[in-house]
C-alpha cells in the first residue's frame, strides 16, 4: 500500500504439529504482510490454518505444536527471537486478541472492570483503582450502556454481546499496534453482528490500531476488510484488495468460494458447493493442495507447488494457470 508502512509482516512461516498419528503440516510457507492502520482479513475453510496462523504471531503455538521456520516481525522486531518473557509483555500492550467465544475468555470469578482494567496494572504500572476507572471509560467507548454498573458486574451478568463489547474493550486498553481478531462476531445474531463490526471499524480509526481479522464469513470481510489474504489447507493462495477480490477473484478456490455465497437471487438449490473437502494436513496433497478438488487442474497441479506471483499491481495468485504471466 502505497505510503504505508508495514507493521506486521509474515514470511515463509512453517508450523507443524507432531502427533501420534504423524506430523500435521498445518503451515506452509505462509507469508503476508499487514500495514498501518488498515484491516486485513485472513479467510477460508475450517481447517485452513487462520487460527493457527493468529497463535503463531502471538507465539502461543503449544506442544506437540511448534513454529519450524519463518520469520515474524512486528515493525522490525523478529517475534521467533522474543524470550516467552519478552513476549509476555508484547501480549496485551503491543498486540492484543479479541476471541470468538468471551464466555470461555473473560474469568467467570472476576468483575468485569477488573479483567478490562488487568492490562493497565499489568502493560503500564497503575494502581488498581485508577485502573478500574480508565477501564469504565473505555467500556463507554464500546458502547457498553450503563458501564459503571456494568463494570461490576460478573461475566454471565451480561449479554453475549456486551460481553464481547468488554473483550473488545480489555484488547484496546494499552491501545495496541496490532489486533488480532479471531471470528469474534461468529455466535452472535445478526443486529448485534453489525454493531460490533462497526464498533471495531469505529475503534480502529480512533486508535489507528491494524487489525488482522480472521473469518470464514466473506459478507463479514465485505463489511470491514480493506484487503484480503485466502487461505487455504495451510497455504496463502491470493492476496488483494477487497474490491478486487469480489470482483475479479483470480484463483479458482476463491472463485469457488465466492460462488459457495448465497445471495437473495438464489435458492438454496442453486448454490454452487465447492466439491471435496478440505485434506487432512498429515499427508496432505502434493504439489498444489487444492488440486483434488479444482475444476481448473493440470498435470503439473499435482506435481509442483504453484509459487505465488503477483498478476498486478497489489493483487498475487498462487496458481499454475498464472505462471506464464508471472512477469508481467
Amino acid at each position: 500500500m502505497e505510503g504505508k508502512e508495514r507493521l506486521l509482516v509474515v514470511d515463509k512461516l512453517v508450523t507443524q504439529f507432531f502427533t501420534y498419528g504423524g506430523v500435521v503440516e498445518a503451515l506452509d510457507e505462509v507469508s503476508f504482510e499487514l500495514f498501518d492502520g488498515e484491516i486485513l482479513g485472513l479467510v477460508g475453510e475450517s481447517g485452513c490454518g487462520k487460527s493457527v496462523t493468529a497463535a503463531s504471531i502471538m507465539q502461543l503455538v503449544h506442544k506437540p505444536g511448534r513454529v519450524i521456520s519463518g520469520r515474524i516481525e512486528l515493525k522490525g522486531d523478529d517475534l521467533l527471537q522474543k524470550t516467552a518473557r519478552e513476549m509476555g509483555s508484547i501480549r496485551g500492550s503491543r498486540i492484543s486478541v479479541i476471541f470468538q467465544d468471551p464466555t470461555s475468555s473473560l474469568n467467570p470469578l472476576f468483575r468485569v472492570g477488573y479483567q478490562v482494567a488487568e492490562p493497565y496494572v499489568y502493560h503500564r504500572d497503575m494502581k488498581k483503582k485508577e485502573a478500574v476507572g480508565r477501564a469504565v471509560d473505555i467500556l463507554k467507548e464500546t458502547g457498553l450502556p450503563d458501564a459503571v454498573k456494568k463494570a461490576r458486574n460478573y461475566p454471565h451478568e451480561l449479554s453475549g454481546g456486551m460481553r464481547q463489547r468488554a473483550m473488545i474493550a480489555m484488547a484496546l486498553t494499552c491501545q495496541p499496534e496490532l489486533l488480532i481478531a479471531d471470528e469474534p462476531t461468529t455466535n452472535l445474531d445478526v443486529t448485534i453482528e453489525r454493531q460490533i463490526l462497526d464498533l471495531v471499524k469505529d475503534l480502529q480509526k480512533e486508535f489507528g490500531t491494524s487489525v488482522l481479522w480472521i473469518t470464514h464469513d466473506m459478507a463479514v470481510v465485505a463489511q470491514i476488510c480493506d484487503r484480503v489474504c485466502v487461505m487455504y489447507a495451510g497455504n496463502v493462495v491470493e492476496k488483494t484488495d477487497v474490491w478486487t477480490l469480489f470482483a475479479e477473484p483470480s484463483h479458482p478456490y476463491t472463485v469457488q468460494l465466492l460462488r459457495a455465497i448465497p445471495s437473495e437471487a438464489q435458492t438454496v438449490d442453486e448454490l454452487e458447493e465447492i466439491p471435496g473437502s478440505v485434506p487432512r494436513l498429515i499427508n496432505p496433497p502434493t504439489g498444489c493442495r487444492f488440486h483434488p478438488r479444482c475444476s481448473e487442474r493440470m498435470d503439473i497441479c499435482d506435481q509442483v507447488k504453484p509459487l505465488e506471483m503477483e498478476i498486478k499491481p497489489g493483487h498475487s495468485v498462487a496458481c499454475h494457470l498464472f505462471s506464464d504471466r508471472g512477469g508481467d
